[in-house]
C-alpha cells in the first residue's frame, strides 16, 4: 500500500496541469504567440547547433516514418500534395517551374565547367578549344 499513489481531492497530474496552463496561455495570447516562440526557439537552436542538426533529426524522423509506414507512404502523400497543387494552380504552373528548373540546371552546369576550367593549369587551358555547341574540348594533338 505504501507504493500506491493516493490522489488527493483537487490534485492534478503533471500532464493535466500542463494542458490547463497551455490552454490559459492560448486564450490569453492567441495561436500566433506559439508560432512566434516556436520560430524564436528554432532560430536559437540553429544558432547553437547549426543547420546540420536539423538535417540529422529530419533524417532520423524520416527513417522512423519509413520503418513504421513503408516507403509507399511517401509516394502516397507526394501524389496527394501534387494533386492539391495541380487543383489550386493548374497544369501551367508545373510547366513554368519545369522551365525554371531546366534553366537553373543549365546555369549550374555552365558554372561547374567554368570553375573546372579555371582550376586547370594555364598551359592546359590554352590547348582547349570551344566546340560548335559551346563546350570546351581538349585540342586535337598532332603526332
Amino acid at each position: 500500500m505504501a507504493d500506491e499513489v493516493v490522489k488527493k481531492k483537487g490534485a492534478m497530474s503533471v500532464s493535466e496541469a500542463g494542458r490547463k496552463g497551455g490552454q490559459t496561455v492560448r486564450d490569453k495570447y492567441g495561436h500566433s504567440f506559439y508560432e512566434e516562440i516556436g520560430r524564436k526557439g528554432g532560430e536559437t537552436v540553429k544558432a547553437e547547433r547549426g543547420r546540420s542538426f536539423y538535417e540529422q533529426i529530419g533524417k532520423k524522423g524520416g527513417d522512423t516514418v519509413k520503418a513504421e509506414r513503408g516507403a509507399g507512404f511517401y509516394e502516397a502523400i507526394g501524389k496527394k500534395g501534387g494533386d492539391a497543387v495541380k487543383a489550386e494552380r493548374g497544369t501551367p504552373f508545373y510547366e513554368e517551374i519545369g522551365k525554371k528548373g531546366g534553366h537553373k540546371v543549365r546555369q549550374l552546369i555552365e558554372e561547374g565547367k567554368k570553375a573546372a576550367n579555371e582550376a586547370k593549369p594555364l598551359a592546359a587551358r590554352e590547348q582547349d578549344v570551344p566546340s560548335v555547341g559551346g563546350e570546351v574540348l581538349p585540342a586535337a594533338r598532332e603526332e
